[in-house]
């Protein structure tokens, strides 16, 4: 059964952090959550002005952040020793668990700075878990040619006999980055049950009858597979994930499951013993 177009969401202006510019894509009104996504930014601009402020550090608990550089650099650098450089085409895959203070902070002072933040929920009995932090390079991240003239980045999960390198099963994600140079037809496999969507930030696709455009994403229904049709030039990130189907209660940058457990988050965050 072939996946449709259940929504069209464009993403609203908005700043984060010290004040970056960034557009959001899940976590706004049109769309709150997509279980198990909490939140899709895409931030880009070439203007400094614009995100050398980055990320000061702050906290996270109960879910995973994943930031995804097209272009650019960002340094991390958390409250559990871990230190890293993100740059073009390079991905962070960090479990915040049962807590975690980090930063992310642009190393460039002029020129692109492009990529997108997701959020991931954990499930209950993860909530609480060690926080783990992956740190992969361009050259780390599988890349596979699926037809003439269409690329395939997989970061995590598996598609097209290929396994992208992030070990997280938490919600047996999948993300994958195609690049199409040329005017294409592909039928993506991916798991019934799943939650899933397609984000172009490039060019234009089409799924089914449903054209999505630049900054456009696409939720999809139920399915064992997604049929794109491609403009040659276009881009675009198919994201899916099995859904957790519990509570979620969100107080920021804690996500819980009930509003006890987010009382004690901000307790364990003001007296230290967050992380």
């Amino acid at each position: 059964m072939q996946r449709q177009v259940k929504q069209l969401v464009s993403g609203i202006q908005t700043q984060d952090g010290a004040g970056v510019s960034l557009t959001r894509i899940i976590g706004q009104p049109a769309l709150p959550r997509l279980d198990p996504f909490l939140m899709l930014d895409e931030f880009g601009s070439d203007q400094p002005q614009d995100y050398l402020a980055g990320f000061p550090p702050h906290p996270h608990r109960g879910f995973q952040t994943v930031t995804y550089m097209l272009a650019g650099k960002m340094a991390h650098a958390d409250s559990v020793g871990n230190k890293g450089l993100i740059e073009t085409g390079g991905v962070q895959w960090m479990n915040a668990g049962r807590g975690i203070i980090h930063e992310e902070m642009p190393q460039q002072t002029e020129g692109l700075l492009r990529g997108f933040q997701l959020w991931v929920n954990l499930p209950a009995a993860e909530k609480m878990s060690a926080p783990g932090y992956q740190d992969l390079a361009a050259d780390k991240i599988t890349e596979i040619t699926v037809q003439p003239g269409i690329k395939a980045r997989i970061l995590v999960g598996r598609v097209f006999d290929a396994k992208g390198p992030v070990t997280t099963q938490a919600v047996s994600p999948l993300f994958v980055d195609i690049h199409a140079a040329q005017d294409a037809e592909l039928t993506i496999p991916v798991d019934v049950g799943h939650n899933a969507f397609v984000y172009p930030y490039e060019g234009r696709i089409q799924i089914t009858d449903t054209a999505a455009l630049k900054g456009q994403l696409a939720v999809l229904s139920d399915g064992e597979e997604v049929n794109i049709r491609i403009s040659a030039g276009a881009r675009f990130i198919l994201v899916t994930g099995r859904p957790i189907n519990e509570p979620v209660v969100q107080y920021g940058p804690f996500v819980m499951n009930t509003q006890e457990e987010i009382q004690q988050a901000i307790r364990d965050y003001q007296s230290g013993r967050l992380a």
